[in-house]
Formats: structure tokens, sequence, C-alpha cells
């Protein structure tokens, strides 16, 4: 099914059988993909249901349900301070590429955007976008902006704070073997926070602490804000799947 053209649709268009498209859908199905009536592609939901689907007219007739497989066998949550300027697009972008679950920006102590509530539609609309490219079943969320210590209120045991500076373990070190990674009551889900241009303060990391967060390196060199999250996610990525 690689050859064939794949587009993001709500759930509410699939209707008995058939996928109710969008003037947009319809102008990128036919102008932009050049598709005919008759011609085939991929419809997915971002909520992990793919549908191989037939062209015919406004609507699409849905030929067969599809089974796809590229979801991470753990959950992951990222937390990223949000960095300067449009850099956020890419961590988005990359991160819904290598299999994030849920995004929360936070807003920490030396953040220097302010985003507006357009911001947070353009971001969800950038997942889409590359959940769509990567072939991934699900839409990663994406949270609206909070402040730090409000972002820090999860319970797992899973959760590290990335430190640029300091003698912490690398956290290629410290997940968990990817064998263990799922319990008896379902999916895990390993929470991950990186700081913003400056990096964390130390009471930030203190504070991530007392909420249970391991503090963890990613390497002997100064990341950047915008690389920091993919390195982190490539390494998870790379420690649980087969």
């Amino acid at each position: 099914m690689s050859q064939l053209q794949r587009i993001a649709i709500a759930p509410s268009q699939f209707q008995q059988g058939q996928i109710l498209l969008t003037k947009e859908q319809q102008h990128y199905l036919g102008r932009v993909l050049r598709l005919r009536e008759g011609d085939r592609f991929i419809a997915m939901d971002g909520k992990g249901k793919w549908w191989l689907a037939q062209l015919a007219g406004e609507q699409a007739q849905v030929l067969e349900t599809l089974l796809v497989e590229t979801e991470l066998p753990v959950s992951i949550t990222l937390m990223v301070a949000l960095p300067k300027g449009n850099g956020f697009d890419e961590v988005v972008r990359c991160c819904t590429e290598l299999g994030v679950t849920c995004i929360t920006p936070v807003l920490s102590d030396r953040t220097l955007l302010h985003p507006s509530p357009q911001k947070l539609e353009r971001w969800r609309r950038i997942a889409a976008e590359a959940a769509e490219q990567s072939e991934r079943s699900f839409v990663p969320t994406i949270l609206e902006p909070v402040a730090f210590n409000t972002g820090l209120s999860f319970a797992n045991s899973q959760q590290y704070i990335c430190v640029a500076r300091g003698e912490f373990p690398h956290l290629k070190d410290c997940l968990q073997h990817k064998g263990q990674m799922t319990n008896d009551i379902g999916q895990e889900t390993i929470v991950i926070a990186t700081g913003p241009e400056g990096g964390w303060t130390t009471q930030e990391v203190e504070n991530a602490i007392a909420f249970g967060f391991q503090p963890v390196s990613l390497g002997r060199r100064i990341l950047r804000a915008v690389t920091a999250p993919v390195v982190a996610l490539s390494l998870i990525t790379a420690s649980c799947e087969v």
C-alpha cells in the first residue's frame, strides 16, 4: 500500500462505509494528487484506523479496513520548554515521525516564546501532516502550553528530565530493557522533559526531582533546544523497538 497516496480525515467523516470528503480534500485529491474517479487512496482518521478507499465524486467508497502496525510498544509523553522562533514546528514534526504519543509545550523560567492560540492550531496541523507522511496509526496529541511546574503533575515509573550540565547518567543507560517496558496493566508511559535555550534553572530541576523525575544526560555536548527532544526520542525508540 506504500505507493498509494494517504490523506488524514476526521473520524466523523466515515459514515456507513463511505468517507464524506470536504471541499479541501476533494481539491487536494483531484487537483493536487491528480486522482480520478475510481482511483484508490488510503484514508487515516488519526485514531488508529486506516481504510483503503476509492474516489467517487464528493465522497469515497471504503473497500477494506487496513491493519497498520507502526506504533511503538510504549507511550511517550514529551514535555518541551518552548524554543524561540518557529523551532517548535520542527520539534513537533520530527518527534511525530519518531513515534511520540503526546507533546506538552511548557513555559519555563527561561522561555522566550509565549505562543498565540493560532500557534497551537498550527502545531496540531503539522502533527497531522507528519503522522500522515510517516504512516503513523495515530496523530500525537498536542496539549495547550502550561507552566513547567503545572506540567510536572505526572505519576509514572519512568520520568526523566534532560539536563545539559552536571554529572548525570546517560538516558540510554537509564531506560528499562525493552522487554520490561510494558506491564500487566497495559502500555508503559515514558515522560521526558527537555529544556529551553540556556537550560533548566536549578530550581526547576529540583522541582522535577521532587515530582519523581530522574535527571539524565543526552551526552557530553550541549544540544540546541530543538535538537534535544529529537535525540531523546531517538534513544527511546532505539531501546524499545524490535
